[in-house]
């Protein structure tokens, strides 16, 4: 059984020009143990797909779909109350900037103990226990002594590690990971993939991982869906898509990446497009 199994999602929001649809007709799953990549530009609808799902959309956005279950169950038909037990515990999430993603107004130290609190019901006691554990887990040094920081005296990959010291505190069965690298430097972004695919490895987690990077996909996963402008372009495993990729979007992209520059300067995807349009080379 897939843990998650998505057919025809879309999400409209209402602009002052009618309704946008920023996903469209979007279908995917992801099994136990698989590492799925959500790849494309900024603004393909890629990470609005996953917060329908976790139900973080406002409640002005229109979503609708054919099947949104998770393990069998209907997740569009839960209660309130079902859903914020499932999300945070079976089902949880690692969004882009995660100094903005955790309060401020707390320690970190409280931040990941109320979520063992509310999901794993464990004492004072048993939590600090668990937090520290779990600081340990993803390489934050001192974690006792950090238990007790607040998001602003640490560094932007430290910030990240304690997003992901949340996400998998109650052994989530499916992590999104929505650009978990973004805005950090090459050797943390190295640092932070290897611990998400080690974390994956051991507890055989599905993961999802929404980035717009092909090094990244080519890195962690095992099956690629490729997103524009809201809709799935194409669908394939990973070494299939990079070998022979069936999409003109998918090649564009592939296209762009440096190592596949010819001349004095890169090609772009709208180059690319362009010129698959006119029937010509870019």
């Amino acid at each position: 059984m897939a843990l998650l199994e998505i057919q025809n999602l879309t999400v409209q929001f209402e602009t002052a020009s009618g309704w946008f649809k920023a996903v469209d007709g979007v279908s995917m799953s992801v099994a136990p143990g698989e590492v799925l990549a959500i790849v494309g530009e900024s603004g393909s609808g890629k990470s609005v797909a996953m917060l329908a799902v976790m139900g973080l959309l406002p409640w002005t956005a229109k979503i609708t779909a054919d099947k949104m279950e998770f393990l069998g169950r209907d997740i569009q038909k839960i209660s309130a109350a079902e859903r914020r037990k499932l999300i945070g515990k079976d089902v949880a999430m690692i969004f882009q900037e995660p100094v903005a993603s955790l309060n401020p107004c707390f320690t970190v130290g409280f931040q990941i103990e109320e979520v063992l609190r509310l999901h794993m019901g464990l004492g004072a006691k048993e939590r600090r226990e668990r937090a520290i554990e779990l600081f340990k887990l993803v390489g934050l040094p001192d974690p006792a002594e950090r238990l007790n920081h607040f998001p602003h005296q640490m560094s932007g990959g430290q910030c990240q590690r304690v997003m992901i010291a949340i996400a998998i505190a109650c052994n989530p069965k499916l992590l999104i990971a929505d650009e978990p690298t973004t805005a950090l430097d090459v050797t943390i972004q190295k640092q932070i993939l290897d611990l998400l695919m080690k974390i994956q490895t051991e507890t055989g987690m599905g993961l999802i991982m929404i980035t717009h990077d092909m090094a990244v996909v080519a890195e962690t996963a095992d099956r690629v869906i490729v997103q524009y402008k809201g809709k799935k372009m194409e669908e394939a495993d990973v070494l299939s898509l990079f070998e022979n990729p069936k999409n003109p979007y998918t090649r564009a992209l592939l296209s762009a990446l440096p190592e596949n520059a010819t001349g004095d300067r890169l090609t772009t995807v709208s180059d690319f497009l362009a010129a698959a349009e006119t029937g010509g080379a870019a």
